[in-house]
């Protein structure tokens, strides 16, 4: 095995040296259309088309960095049968299910792995579990393919999240595992559930944290990241010995498409990013705060007429390009299917959905090429004689789990942008 990877995260669009990945399996066919909401899903979706979509993805980023899949990664753990022991009984007690505990221990450490993601059956041995219209005891991991919410690259640092709701938190509990035991990484690891006086309202998810430049971060307050939560964060980087700016970016509570801020803005190279004008450059009540930390302490906190007039403010002037292109109509239809979520594989070299037409269009204004990604992936394409492009991938499924490129994609280390 090669020397275990340090984290290192100081921008949103540095070359991706290493990323960690999570291709969907029967934890998204387990699912009804009675049992969706809870799962945090508007519909159900078809899992061999969002293979096939998923698989050009998985396989644009394993042309072009190291990938990791955290099924492969948990079941290398699982070997461990300390770790084993202790990850089961802690995934037991959360979900109150001791008495499957035994059961799962006995498994081959690549189906605990399986059974821990695409959910456990009920067994039908007592008149309880007979007459249940529950079908799993532990429930399937339906959104674990978009490895962005559950943990965070912050510098050199793994934040574990707090999920805002309850069904996701076996993912944290897996990530956590993850880091603190595979040799394949050496890091920190900042968890919220290790605090002993963390309050319920306290949540925090990875795709409302936006690093834009070494000493700025672009945090999102709406439904999935609390105040309490940033609160958290703040305190964590009060250690910093550098000056920080923390721009807090207030969302719409609805509709679940304004889900987290990278559903809204994501940065795609030195002074470009992607916007959902009507939250970020229309005029209304979502409020953009700054907050200045330095020395061990918040210096300042002040509202700002708007998040790109904060990052100008902060001599990071970012042309916009509007998600949709200019079309208030296309606006809606194409942030409601990811339009905004990019991921950056460098400056000026990005992945997203190819249905967002209007979108890609205006980014083609700007001088970016389109590549579709199977060129890519079949080699058809040198991708270093284009300056500036986007591969596209293909997007009628899988937007339909209510994510882009950037939610699946938890990046690990990404080189330095000068």
């Amino acid at each position: 095995m090669s020397q275990p990877i340090e984290p290192f995260i100081t921008s949103e669009i540095g070359e991706i040296e290493a990323v960690i990945l999570h291709t969907p399996g029967l934890e998204v066919e387990n699912m009804t259309p009675g049992n969706a909401e809870r799962a945090l899903y508007s519909d159900i979706l078809n899992l061999p088309v969002v293979q096939e979509e998923y698989l050009q993805l998985h396989g644009v980023l394993e042309k072009l960095t190291t990938t990791f899949q955290v099924k492969d990664l948990l079941t290398e753990i699982l070997v461990n049968q300390e770790v084993r022991t202790s990850l089961v009984d802690r995934i037991c007690t959360f979900e109150r299910v001791p008495e499957i505990k035994n059961d799962l221990l006995s498994l081959s450490p690549r189906e605990l792995a399986s059974q821990l993601i695409e959910g456990v059956a009920l067994k039908r041995d007592s008149l309880t579990t007979f007459l249940s219209e529950e079908r799993y005891a532990l429930k399937p991991l339906h959104n674990f393919f978009f490895t962005r919410d559950a943990s965070a690259t912050i510098y050199n640092d793994i934040l574990i999240s707090k999920m805002a709701n309850r069904v996701r938190e076996r993912e944290t509990i897996i990530m956590d595992a993850i880091f603190r035991h595979s040799p394949r990484f050496k890091t920190a690891i900042v968890n919220p559930m290790s605090k002993q006086d963390l309050g319920a309202e306290t949540f925090i998810e990875g795709g409302d944290i936006l690093i834009a430049r070494e000493d700025i971060l672009i945090v999102g307050n709406g439904m999935r990241t609390s105040t309490q939560g940033i609160d958290f964060l703040v305190q964590h980087l009060k250690k910093q010995k550098s000056r920080i700016h923390i721009i807090v970016q207030q969302l719409p509570d609805k509709p679940e498409s304004f889900i987290h801020l990278d559903m809204i803005f994501t940065l795609l190279d030195k002074d470009t990013c992607m916007v959902y004008e009507p939250v970020l450059k229309h005029e209304n009540n979502y409020g953009t705060i700054l907050m200045t930390i330095d020395n061990g302490k918040v210096e300042n906190i002040s509202r700002q007429p708007g998040l790109l007039q904060c990052l100008d403010s902060l001599g990071m002037p970012l042309k916009a390009v509007p998600c949709g292109g200019h079309d208030l109509w296309q606006q809606e239809r194409e942030q409601w299917h990811s339009g905004a979520n990019f991921f950056a594989l460098a400056p000026g070299r990005l992945i997203g959905y190819a249905r967002n037409v209007h979108t890609i269009e205006a980014l083609q204004e700007e001088g970016y090429s389109v590549i579709e990604a199977m060129s890519v992936i079949n080699g058809t394409v040198s991708l270093d004689q284009y300056e500036k492009f986007i591969i596209t991938i293909e997007g009628s499924e899988l937007p339909r789990g209510g994510g882009g490129a950037r939610c699946m994609t938890m990046p690990v280390r990404r080189k330095r942008v000068e």
